[in-house]
């Protein structure tokens, strides 16, 4: 099977869906001629043209607040977000009238919008461009929210949430858009609400997700040098949660820890983790671990960015523990 990157995927996801339907259209800021800042989005332009690809001005509320109106009266757009960090200045056009148009209409109007954002940190874009939000908006009823953790899982989730009529929005690592990945060339689709076990383990499991999930496969291998046996499993979207092959997966080894690069307080280790400890108590052998990102504005110092977020060491370290009874 070809490997690609995740950036190409994202791109040819994009492309095969707007192909196949003319009402999807993408909008955002230096989404056209510049393919954003990342250079994901090359190339749609020229064979899309501008009026199905088209550039804003710096006013994100305003051309979110456009696009949920264009959802509702029959396209379906694809919102570019170029920084996750700008979540706040769209929350209202999200999260009060994207995500509730729906119920308040009665069923009667539906909003098939998706945002494409991203998140992660170590990249040294200091405080308001390094932040991981998606907690923000899993807290949303009416929000279906996905975390993809490589191309071949980029491009699967993204045909997804473009075909789907809720409101998605979609989080990519920007560490991870040139890592390449074995992805199919022939089309599919990765459901939704549908965890992947990564790595069949017995002693162990690790829950991880986006670029946590690399992480984790590391420590994993870190463990197994200790003779630990890890699963590893990634949940694919945290809206809706597998929770079924999540729990299932602590009462067979016993033992949780959950990983996520989001703020450790009130996040998404908490969620899961709180679920695990209710459906999974009586099967449990030590307390479920929870390992986010601290709970601290990222910094620009190198040296102290990469202490804020989870490793494969600390992960490791802590499964150990775990499983030696000293937690």
């Amino acid at each position: 099977m070809r490997q690609i990157t995740l950036s190409q995927a994202v791109n040819e996801a994009i492309a095969e869906e707007m192909r196949r339907d003319p009402k999807i259209f993408l909008i955002g800021e230096d989404v056209a001629e510049a393919g954003t800042p990342f250079k994901v989005l090359s190339g749609l332009v020229e064979e899309f043209g501008t009026e199905r690809v088209i550039d804003t001005p710096i006013s994100e509320p305003g051309f979110m607040g456009m696009a949920v109106g264009a959802a509702m009266t029959g396209s379906r757009p694809i919102v570019d977000l170029m920084f996750g960090d700008f979540l706040f200045l769209v929350m209202d056009q999200l999260c009060n009238q994207a995500a509730k148009t729906h119920y308040m209409s009665g069923g009667k109007l539906k909003v098939p919008l998706v945002l494409r954002t991203n998140l992660g940190a170590t990249r040294r874009s200091a405080a308001q461009h390094s932040q991981s939000l998606h907690a923000l908006v899993a807290h949303i009823p009416g929000l279906k929210v996905a975390l993809p953790s490589s191309a071949y899982e980029a491009k699967g989730l993204l045909k997804t949430a473009i075909r789907d009529d809720n409101p998605v929005v979609i989080f990519e690592d920007k560490l991870m858009y040139n890592d390449k990945a074995p992805v199919p060339e022939e089309e599919y689709l990765l459901p939704f609400g549908q965890a992947a076990v990564l790595r069949e383990g017995r002693d162990v499991t690790l829950v991880a997700t986006s670029s946590m999930v690399q992480v984790c496969q590391k420590a994993a291998e870190l463990l197994e040098t200790q003779g630990i046996s890890a699963e590893v499993i990634d949940p694919r979207t945290i809206v809706p949660l597998d929770e079924d092959t999540i729990v299932g997966s602590a009462k067979k080894t016993g033992r949780a820890v959950v990983v996520d690069e989001g703020h450790q307080s009130y996040g998404v280790t908490a969620e899961i983790a709180a679920r695990i400890a209710d459906k999974a108590f009586y099967h449990l052998d030590a307390p479920v671990q929870r390992i986010g990102a601290m709970d601290v504005p990222v910094p620009f110092s190198p040296a102290l960015e990469d202490l804020t977020v989870p490793t494969p060491e600390t992960v490791a370290e802590r499964a150990q523990q775990l499983c030696k009874g000293e937690i």
